[in-house]
């Protein structure tokens, strides 16, 4: 294993993420579409997860067949994420009819993204330029809704969207523990894994709940 520090925790995040689909997939609720596009926001994190932990692990050199095969794919997954999120706060922002434009024009982005991943560049940091305004939008509607709702676990979801900036920020300005034994991306993951329990907590809470829209 060429990564053990970023390819397990990695692995930690693909199995963190995949308990997360299997509760909220077996917990009673009334909010089906919330439901499902949870879940795809979760089940893709898990398979960028798992895909990135290989390719850090096994397939580490850019030119091999592995690299050139799992890591699109892995942006790509990270891709549907930032359309899963796009589908979760248009329905805590909008109502029904908006919300299906904005999940609309977000598919028509995924498009876009996804023709350059595969044909134009696919470094990490365009996947970032791409989640990154989701997760702005995300932390809008989490602050939106809770205001209308008075619930408190939107804010815990804020503050998870918010350790995810941090996390990126890391990242990307290559801050890890040891540069051989937890090294930046590992960091990154670490702090990953926290903010998805945060904004699992709202999931969970939001998909029990029979109207969530203004």
């Amino acid at each position: 294993m060429t990564q053990p520090d970023v390819a397990l925790t990695d692995y930690g995040l693909a199995l963190e993420c995949s308990i997360f689909v299997y509760l909220l997939g077996s917990v009673p609720g009334n909010s089906r579409l919330l439901r499902f596009w949870f879940i795809v926001y979760f089940l893709s994190i898990a398979l960028a997860a798992a895909l990135g932990g290989t390719v850090h692990g096994f397939y580490a050199e850019p030119a091999s067949v592995g690299s050139r095969v799992l890591w699109p794919l892995t942006l790509i997954a990270i891709g549907i994420t930032s359309l899963a999120g796009a589908g979760i706060g248009a329905i805590l922002l909008f109502k029904a009819s908006t919300a299906l434009v904005v999940s609309s024009a977000a598919g028509v982005v995924f498009f876009v993204y996804c023709m350059v991943i595969l044909f134009v560049w696919d470094d990490f940091l365009v996947a970032i330029v791409d989640y990154l305004p989701i997760v702005l939008f995300l932390g809008w509607a989490f602050v939106a809704a809770c205001r209308r709702t008075k619930r408190p676990v939107f804010m815990i979801g804020f503050f998870g969207l918010c350790t995810m900036l941090i996390a990126t920020g890391i990242q990307q300005f290559g801050l890890g523990i040891h540069p051989h034994y937890f090294n930046h991306n590992a960091v990154y993951h670490v702090l990953q894994a926290a903010a998805l329990l945060m904004i699992f907590m709202v999931a969970r809470d939001v998909t029990m709940q029979s109207e969530v829209r203004p």
